[in-house]
Parts: structure tokens; C-alpha cells; sequence
């Protein structure tokens, strides 16, 4: 039925019915909206131009629903399971001191002494790590109790100077540019484990990598995390000889810290010999440091310590030792310089009697000799 001939019948069905409320009501129901095919353009006709006027075509709020998509415009969230992950928020200056908290976090290192062919070694005096550039350095865990499952190991590098310790501690630029890795920036590694994943805060940009805490095997105590350091404490552009320090914290799932440990690192290319020689210097300043203490506390120490010796030389100059040697020529030799000896003690002797006679009076006047006139005559 085309849309003429319903119109007609619709008129004819209105000039029978009376004119009401509810004859409207019923001729209202029989009207039938068009076909939405009926109301759909050709291509050729979708925009019509003729001088002046232009049609548009027109769809309901029902047919504009279906075809548009609510979710158009929304961004992907990003897979978390891919990317680095964001770590807890942290202060700007980290906390340094040891804490042991309540699962006494210990750190131990192999004792490998100071030979100039080892990669790693440690100074429990100076609580320092001497270690080679990207050469593994083992470090051992040792909790006093078990720990919640899910624990974490955090490793952040910070400068030691309070000038310094505001700046992010990176590798240098020479040493980034060689490496291919994601993390290339991170001056702190962790080898041998495929679930380490490496943090850079989005506040302070400091950067830290985690690996998580492994119960120790079978009749062990202790569990190993294997470190490297990518870039050495003298390199340009990067730490530049400026002293830094690692945090080791033990922290949950959820980045609650457990307990922290700190220790100073150097990266260089003798560990051995650069900690026998801090060691040294350490030793040699202690010392220094309770000498001048001892010479404080006690002014007049200096004056007694210089009239024992003369004291102490009289009385052995008055002793007579024996000694016995082996063989005529030797003897002969012994003796030549023995009586060498007394003969400048003679002569030491005499000139100090001769400087006593004719010693100044206090007030620094010349003495007066038999004979002599005084300046006043």
C-alpha cells in the first residue's frame, strides 16, 4: 500500500467516525509511522542542492543509538603485565639507617679479603663494597623469623653527600648508549632472575629495581641475590666520584617496609687494593685522633716527657755493660769505636762546664773579670 492510498483511507475512516475525543484517540492508533526503508535516501539523493535550499536527511534518537559506539572515544587502559610497574611513592631524602624491624633483615658478604685479582669484597670497618663495573657481587639475606609470602627485595641507589643527595643517580651517558636494555639507565642490576622488575618513582624519579625474597634452601639459613653495577664511581657525566650509598629494604606485596639496610659502594677497578688502602687511612686517623685527645687532656705532659730522657740517659751512662764478641778483629773494631764514643763524651762534658763558668748573668749584663772596668767608668 503506497503512502496516497493510506492517506485516502485514513480520510474516509475520519469523515464516518464522529468528531471526539475518542474517535481522535482511535484515528491516532491507526496511523502507522513509514518504513524506515521509505525514508532512506539513494546515495545520489542524500544532499540536495537547488540554489538555495538544501535537505538533510533526518534519523530518529532510535536508529542513531544503535549505530553509534558509546566506547568510541574511551583509551585503552595499558597491559601492567608488560610494562614497568609503578613502585610506592618514597620520600625525597630516602632514610639511611639500619632497621632491623621485626624479622631481624640481616646482610652478610663472602670474606674474600684484599688480593688484587678479586671482583668484590667488603670492609666491615668502613661497612663498604669494593666491586669491579658489571661483574656479579653475591649478597646474603638472613631473616631471624619466617616472612609473610610475597615479600620483596628493594635495591635504591642514593648519593652519600647531603649536597648530592636531592639528584637521581644514573649511569653515565657512555656507558647507556653501549647498552641495548630498557632499564639501560638503572645503575643497579640484578643477574641471574627473570621475575627482577626495575621502578623509576614518578615523584622524585629515583630509580630502583626489586626482586622477590626466595626461602632458603635446604639446610641453608641464608638466600643469595646476585647484584651488578653498571657504571663506575669515577665516570663523567654519571656519579663522578661522588660517594653513593645502596638501600637494601625488605618490603611487602604492597610496599610496606619490613627492614632496611645500608652500605657505601664503590665501583672501581681494584677493589681489593682501594679497600686495603681506606682501611689504612681510617686506621691512621683514629689513631691521629686519640693522640691529639691524649695531649689535651694532659698540658703539661710535654715538659715531663722532655726532662725524662736526660734523666734517664745519666743513669745509663753510669752503667757498665758487658759484651761479648767473636773474634780478634771484630774486638778490635768495637773498641776503636767504643773509646771514639768516650772521647766525645769528654769533650761534650767539657764545653758544657766552660758554657756554665762564663754563663750571662739573668738580667743579660756582661760579668766583670779581675781587671775589667764596668761601662759606667
Amino acid at each position: 500500500m503506497t503512502m496516497e492510498e493510506q492517506s485516502l483511507e485514513d480520510l474516509t475512516l475520519s469523515q464516518t467516525m464522529q468528531l471526539s475525543q475518542d474517535s481522535f484517540s482511535e484515528l491516532w492508533n491507526t496511523v502507522s509511522a513509514p518504513p524506515l526503508s521509505y525514508l532512506a535516501p539513494t546515495p545520489e539523493e542524500t544532499w540536495r542542492t537547488d540554489g538555495h535550499n538544501m535537505d538533510m536527511l533526518l534519523l530518529n534518537d532510535h536508529s542513531l543509538t544503535e549505530v553509534f559506539d558509546e566506547e568510541l572515544f574511551e583509551l585503552p587502559l595499558p597491559d601492567m603485565s608488560t610494562m614497568d610497574g609503578v613502585n610506592p611513592t618514597s620520600s625525597t631524602v630516602p632514610v639511611t639507617s639500619d632497621h632491623p624491624g621485626e624479622y631481624g633483615f640481616k646482610l652478610q658478604f663472602q670474606k674474600t679479603g684484599t688480593a688484587k685479582s678479586v671482583t668484590s669484597t667488603y670492609s666491615e670497618q668502613l661497612n663498604k663494597l669494593y666491586c669491579q663495573l658489571a661483574k656479579t657481587t653475591p649478597v646474603e639475606v638472613l631473616l631471624g623469623k619466617e616472612i609473610p609470602l610475597g615479600a620483596i627485595i628493594r635495591a635504591t641507589a642514593v648519593y652519600k653527600k647531603t649536597e648530592h643527595v636531592a639528584e637521581v643517580v644514573r649511569r653515565c651517558p657512555h656507558h647507556q648508549n653501549e647498552d641495548a636494555a630498557d632499564h639501560r639507565s638503572h645503575l643497579i642490576r640484578v643477574e641471574g632472575s627473570q621475575r627482577a622488575q626495575y621502578f623509576e618513582d614518578p615523584n622524585t624519579k629515583r630509580q630502583s629495581v626489586t626482586v622477590p625474597y626466595e626461602l632458603p634452601q635446604l639446610g641453608s639459613e641464608i638466600t643469595t641475590i646476585l647484584l651488578s653495577f653498571m657504571c663506575n664511581s669515577s665516570c663523567m657525566g654519571g656519579m663522578n666520584r661522588r660517594p653513593i650509598l645502596t638501600i637494601l629494604t625488605l618490603e611487602t606485596a604492597e610496599g610496606l617496609v619490613l627492614g632496611r639496610r645500608c652500605l657505601e659502594v664503590r665501583i672501581c677497578a681494584c677493589p681489593g687494593r682501594d679497600r686495603k688502602t681506606d682501611e689504612e687511612s681510617s686506621t691512621k686517623m683514629q689513631s691521629g685522633t686519640k693522640q691529639t685527645k691524649k695531649r689535651k687532656s694532659t698540658p703539661g705532659s710535654s715538659s715531663m716527657k722532655k726532662s725524662r730522657p736526660t734523666s734517664s740517659a745519666d743513669e745509663d751512662d753510669k752503667d757498665a755493660f758487658v759484651l761479648n764478641v767473636r773474634g780478634r778483629e771484630r774486638y778490635e773494631m768495637l773498641k776503636k769505636i767504643n773509646d771514639g764514643l768516650e772521647l766525645l763524651d769528654k769533650d761534650r762534658k767539657a764545653e758544657t762546664r766552660v758554657k756554665h763558668e762564663f754563663a750571662l748573668p739573668p738580667s743579660g749584663k756582661r760579668p766583670l773579670h779581675r781587671g775589667d772596668k764596668s761601662d759606667s767608668d
